[in-house]
């Protein structure tokens, strides 16, 4: 009988801890019988029709331990969107290297590589078992509770709000805070969790599964200034017109694209600085800032959240165990039990792939400006222990003394 050869991988946007489900995915293979090689590739599947491969198997535990504790993706990874022809090439590659296994750790167009693969493997007979691992900070794979890499995502995004609303509150003004997030705000969402004081920013999140409306933006922060005398403002960057126009697109005119033709939203700050601009210039607000977090919620160092490192991990050995104690090609899924287990499902490849989940109407309020408490419930078990909190001094005035009517 010959041994199993896996092969795994890592596609598109880093996270905090796609590295344990990496590390899941090595361990429970060699603890597997009849296992002869793990290898990874390099860069996605960039590193596979390109044949750059490493030997996992050779890999100490210990060292794999520190790795999955480490963000961002250890293999490194790619951009690259696979096409059918692309596909065949992966395919061509792992038949020619013997590969019996393969793992995909990665968001929606992963899955739907591993949905062809899957398919070329059938066609032409070759016994290859594909299965897909969930990643993404957006959390916007259909048939999840959530997604790896989320939680910690949004823990960072919640502690820089609940920061910037403190810098706010000591220093009034309008702050603007850019957060990833083309068509599914959750991401966004997560700066509502940054509140303890019922005046406490972000007073206003804006998010794509609603239209955006300029005027209306506008209102919504001389009303909320003139409430609290300041404003803190979450936007997700992909918030569009009813017609579905990206604002940045509106607001700035000629925009780069990414390799997949995708209007470059938040790399270069720019929404940030076109809405300042915008309450600069039409509200007569002098102190106006703004921020994009761009890279920085994906993978920052020490922001990671306990609940998301250990399901992370277990998505990996799941997917090892269904592949070897299954019988067909799936994605990896996190369903929610109760009111915080999870267990995991085999979904068909196809229910995911490339196909995208936006957030639930009940998971926003009626003005479309906020989340609702159904949300802070949905999200509070996954951001994990150790919240850090915010304090203020209690209102103790002292009587003026001196009469300067």
């Amino acid at each position: 009988m010959s041994l199993a050869k896996i092969l795994v991988a890592q596609g598109g946007g880093p996270t905090a801890v796609i590295n344990q489900s990496l590390v899941g995915v090595v361990l429970e293979a060699r603890r597997q019988a009849g296992v002869g090689k793990v290898y990874g590739a390099r860069h996605g599947v960039r590193g596979i029709v390109n044949e750059d491969f490493v030997d996992l198997t050779q890999e100490t535990s210990h060292n794999l331990e520190l790795v999955a504790s480490t963000p961002a993706s250890a293999l490194g990874s790619t951009r690259d969107k696979p096409d059918a022809a692309y596909c065949h090439e992966i395919f061509t590659v792992l038949q020619a290297h013997g590969i019996t296994h393969f793992f995909y750790i990665g968001g929606n167009d992963s899955s739907d590589t591993v949905r062809i693969v899957s398919e070329e493997a059938q066609a032409a007979g070759y016994p290859l078992r594909c299965i897909h691992i969930p990643k993404t900070i957006d959390n916007d794979l259909v048939g999840n509770d959530h997604t790896p890499g989320y939680a910690s995502a949004a823990r960072f995004v919640a502690q820089a709000f609940a920061g910037a609303n403190l810098d706010n509150a000591a220093l009034p003004g309008v702050y603007v805070g850019v957060v990833m997030g083309r068509h599914a705000g959750f991401l966004t969402a997560a700066a509502a969790l940054g509140k303890k004081f019922e005046d406490d920013g972000p007073h206003l999140i804006y998010l794509p599964e609603r239209s955006f409306d300029n005027e209306r933006f506008l209102r919504d922060v001389k009303a909320t200034h003139e409430r609290f005398g300041r404003c803190v403002i979450a936007v997700s960057e992909g918030i569009h017109d009813a017609a579905g126009t990206p604002m940045l697109s509106r607001l700035a005119g000629e925009l780069e694209r990414d390799a997949h033709g995708n209007v470059q939203l938040s790399g270069t700050g720019a929404l940030a600085d076109l809405l300042c601009e915008e309450i600069k210039a039409k509200l007569g607000i002098k102190r106006v800032r703004g921020d994009t977090f761009g890279y920085l919620q994906r993978s920052f160092l020490g922001c990671v959240s306990d609940v998301d490192q250990r399901e992370a991990r277990e998505v990996g050995e799941k997917a090892v165990q269904y592949a070897f104690h299954g019988d067909r090609d799936g994605s990896v899924a996190i369903q929610r039990v109760g009111y915080y287990a999870v267990d995991y499902k085999l979904l068909p490849l196809a229910a995911v792939a490339g196909k995208t989940r936006t957030m639930e109407d009940v998971f926003i309020n009626e003005t479309g400006t906020d989340v609702t408490d159904a949300f802070r419930l949905y999200l509070r078990p996954l951001l994990g222990s150790g919240m850090p909190d915010a304090f203020r001094l209690r209102p103790n005035p002292v009587p003026k003394v001196l009469n300067r009517g």
